[in-house]
């Protein structure tokens, strides 16, 4: 929690200046029982009415001092508290953007989304209220028990018992608290993914007609979400009684004490008001001073639990392999010009991974080259690693064993924006963006000219469907691209992965949903692009590999079989079966 105050250090004159003004209207307000017993022994007791008359003025000038300083309290607290939620956001949602994708399946969408929203609005609340009160209660505290010393010390001993008797019952259930709210989040973060994964998944769900058992899945992670803060909010909310039970058991002391001092003429009539109005303010006070424990207590329990986000390092840090390249000698001009003029675009060297340590390799001994311009197909079952080893290139997933080489450099040695840049990449699950067709296929290039945004159209089918679009490029598309059918949503990808132009260009099952006619459409058009753009083609379809230079056939992470068409159908009895379930006629 302590690491995230950084994020505060562009407001540290509203951080000073907050508590300061709570300290000032927190002064004003221990003068006020010394007041009312001068009022009370002067001026009633003297029936002075002019007398009263102006200490009624001074309590309403302290009264009306108080609430400037109080507001203007309030505004700081509020400005450096929302500041800082907003600049922790800000960290947060880089950070995560700079996590691999194995460290983002680990920690799931649902617990990212409960830090970005929940916690950091807990934290936000803990911020303002200890600006507030951090200072302010127990100088009011205190400072209440100093000034009852300077009316009386025999009575003000009452003081010297109940403020430490106090302070064990406070921070003893903050203490046992911090842990118990941080379950309760954890329990948060499970309602949350159930949630999630039954708002995506409604479709599904109704379709094979399992609403009751989902919602029964809900209400058992509910109730346990229920009990759980049943139990915290018990146990949190002993503080109050148990502070009530102690001052007012001071207070009966207190007024004991003061009756029997009054009664041998050693305090006066006023100086018990004043002594019982310091123990009132001390009541009211450690009220406040709970219900701050209780925000604090869940604004640590939330900030450790950001915290430990930010404790994740980046997941793609080309750091060590730069490292190493930096102590070897230096690259010489030939060899960085060698570098570029690489034979092959695509190398994976016995390539093997695993996405968790512990489970099976999802890749092992991956070996193939591809030169410029060269179309690869890569097919096999559910499974087979087909999505994982294209993955590798852009390095979303960093490989366990060999190496897989762009352009004669191992990726992990580039910058990774620099990797990037020479990939365009159409994932399986088609996402567009809510706004216009001509915003998402800026995506692929912010500077790219409307023609060649149609280019890029015409290229992957998707001309015809934008032409009969009523604004078409500044046709408005719904978030996730509700508003258009799966063919249409993949076209869209295709095309902004083309308006890139990249060196190496990534299909990724992403043809799925087109008929074979668009689909050889695309084939023939991705063929007659200009350039030397090394396409990789994920597919289920042998029909949509045919054309393809070569093809790795995948079964459990191996590689079966690599060749052309015409060589796999005779030497890869896993393609052949593949084809042969797909075509009823197989040219023998």
């Amino acid at each position: 929690m302590k690491k995230l105050l950084i994020y505060l250090k562009d407001y540290k004159k509203e951080t000073v200046l907050g508590p300061l003004f709570k300290l000032l209207e927190a002064s004003f307000e221990l003068i006020v029982p010394l007041v009312v017993a001068s009022m009370i022994d002067v001026g009633i007791g003297n029936q002075h009415k002019g007398y009263i008359g102006r200490m009624c003025l001074i309590l309403a000038a302290l009264g009306l001092i108080g609430l400037v300083c109080a507001v203007t309290a309030q505004f700081f607290a509020a400005k450096a508290a929302v500041g800082f939620a907003t600049k922790l956001r800000h960290g947060l949602f880089a950070h995560i953007q700079s996590l691999s994708f194995s460290q983002m399946d680990k920690e799931g969408t649902s617990t990212l989304i409960t830090r970005m929203t929940s916690d950091i609005n807990q934290v936000q609340s803990g911020v303002n209220l200890v600006l507030r009160l951090f200072l302010r209660s127990p100088f009011i505290v205190f400072g209440a028990m100093i000034m009852a010393f300077t009316v009386d010390v025999k009575a003000a001993l009452v003081f010297v018992v109940v403020i430490p008797l106090l302070s064990v019952i406070v921070f003893g259930i903050m203490l046992i608290s911090i842990p118990l709210f941080k379950k309760v989040q954890e329990a948060l973060d499970k309602v949350l993914g159930i949630t999630r994964e039954n708002l995506t998944g409604v479709r599904v769900i109704r379709a094979f007609g399992t609403e009751e058992g989902e919602i029964e899945k809900f209400d058992a992670q509910t109730d346990a979400l229920k009990k759980m803060q049943e139990f915290t909010g018990t146990f949190s909310a002993l503080m109050n009684p148990l502070t009530y039970v102690v001052v007012n058991g001071g207070l009966v002391v207190l007024i004991y004490i003061g009756a029997l001092r009054v009664e041998a003429g050693i305090l006066s009539q006023g100086q018990v008001v004043a002594l019982v109005n310091y123990m009132s303010q001390i009541l009211v006070e450690l009220v406040k001073l709970a219900s701050l424990i209780i925000t604090v207590t869940k604004a640590v329990a939330c900030g450790n639990r950001i915290q430990s986000i930010f404790e994740i390092p980046a997941g793609m840090d080309s750091e060590e392999c730069r490292a190493e390249g930096e102590n070897a000698v230096e690259m010489t001009m030939e060899k960085k010009d060698s570098l570029k003029a690489a034979e092959y675009c695509v190398e994976f060297d016995h390539v093997s991974m695993r996405y968790h340590k512990g489970g099976e390799e999802a890749l092992t001994d991956i070996h193939f080259k591809a030169h410029k311009g060269d179309t690869i197909g890569i097919i096999g079952g559910t499974g087979s690693g087909k999505s994982t080893l294209v993955n590798l290139i852009p390095r979303f997933y960093d490989v366990e064993k060999g190496s897989v080489k762009v352009d004669g450099k191992d990726v992990r040695e580039y910058e990774l924006t620099a990797l990037r840049d020479k990939i365009g990449i159409v994932m399986q699950k088609a996402v567009l963006f809510k706004g216009t067709i001509r915003e998402n296929l800026l995506w692929g290039n912010e500077n790219a000219t409307d023609a060649e945004l149609w280019q890029a159209l015409r290229t992957a089918q998707a001309e015809e469907f934008v032409l009969k679009k009523e604004k078409q490029l500044d046709e408005m598309i719904e978030q996730e691209g509700r508003n258009l059918s799966g063919g249409q949503k993949q076209r869209l990808s295709i095309a902004r992965a083309l308006v890139k132009k990249p060196e190496i260009l990534i299909l990724d099952d992403s043809a799925s949903a087109l008929d074979y006619a668009t689909d050889a459409a695309l084939r023939k058009s991705l063929k007659e692009m200009p350039g030397d753009t090394t396409v990789f083609i994920v597919a289920q379809r042998a029909s949509s590999l045919m054309h393809a230079d070569f093809i790795i056939v995948l079964n459990d992470g191996d590689v079966a079989g690599v060749g052309t068409h015409a060589e796999l159908l005779n030497s890869c009895d896993i393609y052949r079966e593949i084809y042969d379930s797909q075509f009823t006629q197989r040219k023998e």
